[in-house]
């Protein structure tokens, strides 16, 4: 998919330290917007019920998903799904603040490999935060994932009653929703608005909750 790096710098603006990560030329996550993938953990185990939780994480970037899910309690096990073996070795040479918090955990697996193609183990919860929507993918064959059939796979992983959370950068989807609702029986598109320091303003991602009901 291209060159993945990660920068840390002095936001001159706010004059804080950020840890960026850019996949070639485009910018992929930034430790100044982290609300959205803490919400992705806490909305995704908000809708999960019992005990003994056993949680999949599609994508590990900054690690703010991954480490939130381990906060919860209920969490037996996290198994995190990473493309990009330098985004693993970044959290294990503790080069990103936190780091330890996710890879000295003993409930954690962090696993190189692509989570689209990946047979994943059954779980209770998927969380998945690769591409930047289901119609802005990074790479062309992610797109099958978002179709009913995509989809289905993923449901047939997932225990009765699982849940599957995505992160989208774009505003709630419609045609997604419906597809969502095709196949787990129980969706929720949340908006999760959050200060934007740089503009001054707000700014928003979606968080997609579908809980397999049917």
């Amino acid at each position: 998919m291209g060159e993945i790096s990660l920068r840390r710098r002095v936001e001159p603006l706010l004059q804080v330290e950020v840890h960026e990560v850019l996949l070639g030329e485009e910018y992929l996550m930034s430790s100044l917007f982290t609300v959205a993938e803490v919400e992705l953990a806490r909305l995704g185990l908000a809708a999960a019920t019992g005990e003994d939780l056993d949680v999949v994480v599609g994508g590990l970037g900054l690690g703010w998903t991954a480490r939130t899910a381990l906060q919860d309690e209920r969490v037996r096990t996290l198994h995190v799904v990473e493309a990009l073996p330098p985004v693993i070795e970044w959290h294990r040479r503790g080069l990103l603040p936190h780091a330890q918090d996710l890879t000295g955990d003993p409930r954690t697996r962090l696993v190189v490999g692509d989570f689209f193609a990946s047979e994943l183990p059954v779980s209770h919860v998927v969380l998945l935060d690769v591409d930047h929507s289901p119609r802005h993918v990074l790479h062309p064959s992610h797109a099958g994932f978002y179709t009913p059939g995509g989809l289905q796979r993923l449901r047939s992983r997932l225990h009765p009653g699982g849940v599957f959370a995505l992160w989208s950068d774009d505003p709630p989807d419609d045609g997604f929703l419906t597809v969502l609702g095709e196949v787990f029986g129980e969706t929720r598109a949340h908006v999760v608005r959050f200060a934007n320091p740089l503009t001054g303003g707000e700014s928003a991602n979606t968080v997609y909750v579908a809980v397999s009901r049917l």
